[in-house]
């Protein structure tokens, strides 16, 4: 009879044990799975806000284009007034040789008519003009031949005069010429300092074109490849998500299949003690008082929840008064909890599963909704007691 209590008892501590362990495996694979999925939800806006840059870059790539398109009708327009300007260079260039040419003509016929005209002045000098006219006019022989002799002598003084007036003309023309090309020439100066502008302003065009299509495609590259990163994050948390997920079904299977077994270890308890009665002599019953049963003397009533339980200490705290004026530094080892007022009303007794009971002393700006922190002796007591999934009762 005594082994049989000794076996019932052992089962009985490990019914109690083993809820305890499937809360606590529970809670820790939940707080698991809900940090991933809040970080999941995080990395999903940082793609949205990404995917938002990029389209700005997208509209921001379409405008420069349109400017570039702009750009490039004005390379083109001044890759057209360049090869004007170069075809004028070309027609001055032509004209000058032209007018170099025309020149040199005339000096030459300038130059043999000097040798005509030094000729006759060498002849009029050994004679005088008009004795030779007279010598002319007298020393025909009859009325006929005087009249040939007077054209005669018309004739060569009309060629002299003749002679006179075009070389007269051909060095006026000369002089023209020379300031033509002087003209010509300064109208080449302006054009090729046109065009020197020109080419400036076209390799200035070309270098804002290229300079602002590497800065957009560089700006479009780093926010396509933050995409990928976070896009390759996500696929990681999903995984981790999976994963959990599965282990939550695992442990979920398990949790059922151990509370077949404790219905059948119950009910094999219920059997024992149906046996130990009956076995029993009736002097040796006891009556179980209220002091001896564990499940009496911890036997709770108010309103029970279940809160998501992290911890604290007077070394994390910037004040050692706590919201109710609990100074928590000089009673480090008091129990008290931080909740949100509007879930726990301050000053309250409450009951916290692996902690026992506390009072409601304190707020905290993290502490909204069903949270609580738990007042522990120092920081490494509360890093000792983490994050936990408990059930409280609030007693009053």
């Amino acid at each position: 009879m005594r082994a049989l209590k000794r076996t019932i008892a052992t089962l009985c501590i490990l019914l109690l044990l083993l809820p305890f362990t499937n809360v606590a495996n529970a809670a820790s694979t939940k707080d698991t799975l809900h940090s991933a999925e809040e970080q999941l939800e995080q990395n999903q806006q940082t793609i949205l806000q990404k995917e938002k840059e990029q389209q700005a870059v997208h509209e921001e790539v379409k405008s420069i284009q349109e400017n570039l398109q702009i750009l490039e009708n004005d390379i083109s327009q001044n890759q057209q007034s360049l090869a004007q300007v170069e075809g004028k260079i070309d027609e001055i260039q032509q004209i000058i040789e032209q007018k170099k040419e025309e020149i040199v003509l005339l000096q030459d016929k300038v130059y043999a008519r000097e040798d005509i005209m030094q000729k006759r002045l060498v002849a009029l000098q050994h004679s005088d003009h008009t004795s030779i006219v007279i010598e002319t006019l007298v020393n025909s022989e009859s009325l006929g031949n005087f009249f040939e002799r007077v054209g005669a002598v018309a004739t060569l003084l009309n060629a002299d005069q003749n002679i006179l007036d075009e070389q007269e003309a051909d060095l006026k023309q000369i002089e023209e010429d020379k300031k033509e090309i002087d003209r010509q020439e300064q109208l080449l100066i302006s054009q090729q300092a046109e065009i020197e502008e020109k080419k400036a302003k076209l390799e200035e065009n070309f270098s804002k074109r290229n300079a602002a299509l590497v800065a957009m495609q560089d700006k479009y590259t780093k926010i396509a490849n933050e995409i990928d990163l976070a896009e390759q994050d996500k696929n990681n948390i999903q995984s981790q998500i999976k994963t959990i997920q599965t282990q939550i079904q695992k442990e979920e299977a398990a949790a059922k299949a151990r509370a077949v077994e404790l219905a059948k270890a119950k009910k094999a308890k219920e059997q024992a003690k149906v046996v130990q009665t009956v076995s029993a002599p009736p002097s040796t019953a006891k009556k179980p008082s209220a002091s001896s049963s564990g499940q009496a003397s911890t036997s709770k009533s108010g309103k029970e929840l279940y809160v998501a339980a992290t911890a604290y200490s007077h070394e994390d705290t910037q004040s050692d008064l706590t919201y109710l004026g609990y100074n928590i530094k000089k009673n480090p080892n008091m129990k008290l909890i931080a909740v949100d007022p509007g879930v726990i009303p301050l000053g309250s007794k409450v009951w916290v599963e692996g902690y026992g009971v506390a009072i409601a002393g304190d707020t905290g700006g993290a502490i909204i909704g069903h949270k609580i922190d738990v007042l522990m002796p120092n920081s490494a007591k509360a890093r000792q007691w983490g994050r936990k999934t408990v059930k409280i009762i609030i007693l009053d």
